[in-house]
C-alpha cells in the first residue's frame, strides 16, 4: 500500500477539526492558542504534501509558504502568551470569557 496525496490530506483534516474543536470550546487563554496552533500545523501539513505531490515548475511553493506559516505562528505565539501573562498579572486568571475586563 503507498501512502498518497488522500492520506496527508485526511489527516490533515482531522488534525484541523481536532484543533478547531479545541479552540472553540476551551474557556482558557492557553487552550484556545494550542487549538490554533494544531490548526495552523494542518495548513502545514497540507501545503507541504501539495508540494510533494503536485508536477510543478516550482515544487518548493508549499515548503516555502509553510516556512512563512510557521514563522507567522511563532510571532503569534509570544504575542499571545505575553498577552496571556499580562492579564493574568493584572486579573489572576487567563478565562476567555473575562477578557472584556481589559477595558476598565
Amino acid at each position: 500500500m503507498t501512502i498518497g496525496l488522500e492520506h496527508f490530506l485526511t489527516v490533515s483534516a482531522l488534525v484541523f477539526s481536532i484543533g478547531l474543536a479545541i479552540a472553540l470550546s476551551k474557556r482558557n487563554a492557553i487552550g484556545v492558542l494550542m487549538g490554533v496552533e494544531l490548526m495552523l500545523n494542518a495548513v502545514n501539513l497540507t501545503l507541504v504534501a501539495f508540494s510533494r505531490f503536485s508536477i510543478s515548475e516550482r515544487p518548493i511553493t508549499g515548503q516555502t509558504f509553510a516556512v512563512f506559516i510557521i514563522t507567522v505562528a511563532a510571532a503569534e505565539a509570544s504575542v499571545a502568551l505575553a498577552l496571556a501573562v499580562s492579564f493574568y498579572r493584572n486579573r489572576e486568571t487567563v478565562d476567555v470569557d473575562r477578557i472584556n475586563l481589559l477595558r476598565s
